[in-house]
């Protein structure tokens, strides 16, 4: 591996997610592989648990660390090419190639501009990064990808339905779509389901308002039914996330909240499980008494993007 930019970069998801789950019962272990070692942070838009999980799975392995907000403590930084920079101080060639020189593994977050398709789902900002590097670089989420929380998400599922050791169950997983007051990206979604179609033990279903279906790159044979209530029905686990419009790119289509993920709707399932990467937002895409009952397993999801994220970087390291 020597960049992981999503899960398509993994040659054994299985043994990725054993690993991971293994290195969670000592997560000490490998300290010295991080010894004289420093990973750097950038980051484009804001963060919490990708930012704080990183910088915990760094101490983990005995690394030292930096972390970088561009907006708030770089100079003003020039992402096109050509440009003439009457109002920019430096441009994104010499800030990465530079930045890269200050660390052994460079992890960086991005974000979608939501206007243009093209760009976002051609990933050219990140392509620049990886170009400008020169080291190893982790994708902590750009416009389409979000690998290291699908990797967390893969980790939890077989923490409670330990399909890594009973290869002859299956489980439903639902991936749902639901409400939220502003556009968002399509990078934790189209990751989760790249990530959950590689496992052939998980039986997955997408299912969203007609308007809200996925690229076809990532939703190409996985069943889709625009009928909530029908994909809850015998479900072990349902993951709720928003994801604005594919087709008509970056837009709000729908929005009652007759999405919302309820207590009733969670009475259809096999008592799944509920799962959520947050921040999430109460009583737009789930309710309290949901996100609030012993079915909710939203904290796992968080505590494992640590030993996911340390998994990534031992293997690059």
């Amino acid at each position: 591996m020597k960049n992981f930019f999503s899960i398509e970069d993994i040659d054994d998801l299985y043994e990725i997610i054993k690993n991971s789950i293994k290195l969670k019962k000592n997560p000490y272990d490998f300290q010295n592989y991080g010894k004289n070692k420093t990973i750097g942070l950038i980051f484009f838009n804001p963060s919490l648990r990708t930012r704080l999980s990183c910088q915990k799975a760094a101490f983990n392995l005995g690394c030292n660390i930096w972390s970088l907000d561009v907006n708030r403590d770089s100079w003003r930084l020039e992402l096109n090419d050509g440009t003439v920079m009457k109002h920019t101080q430096e441009h994104i060639k010499e800030a990465i190639s530079v930045m890269s020189l200050y660390c052994d593994i460079i992890a960086i977050r991005t974000f979608p501009n939501l206007l243009d398709r093209d760009y976002d789902y051609e990933e050219v900002f990140f392509k620049k990064i990886l170009s400008y590097s020169k080291v190893p670089v982790v994708n902590l989420e750009s416009a389409t990808m979000h690998p290291l929380q699908s990797l967390a998400d893969a980790m939890t599922i077989a923490e409670f339905f330990p399909f890594l050791s009973k290869k002859n169950k299956r489980c439903k997983v639902v991936l749902s779509w639901a409400p939220h007051v502003k556009p968002l990206p399509h990078s934790v979604a189209n990751s989760f389901v790249q990530c959950l179609s590689r496992i052939e033990e998980i039986d997955l279903t997408i299912t969203c308002p007609k308007e809200y279906d996925l690229y076809e790159k990532f939703s190409k044979g996985i069943y889709t039914t625009y009928d909530q209530h029908k994909a809850f029905l015998n479900a072990d686990f349902i993951y709720a996330k928003n994801w604005s419009s594919y087709r008509h790119y970056g837009q709000i289509l729908h929005t009652s909240d007759d999405w919302m993920i309820t207590q009733k709707k969670m009475e259809l399932t096999n008592q799944a499980k509920f799962m959520h990467c947050l921040p999430v937002r109460r009583n737009i895409v789930v309710e309290d008494y949901v996100l609030n009952s012993p079915q909710s397993i939203v904290l796992q999801q968080a505590e494992n993007r640590i030993f996911s994220t340390q998994m990534i970087f031992l293997k690059l390291l």
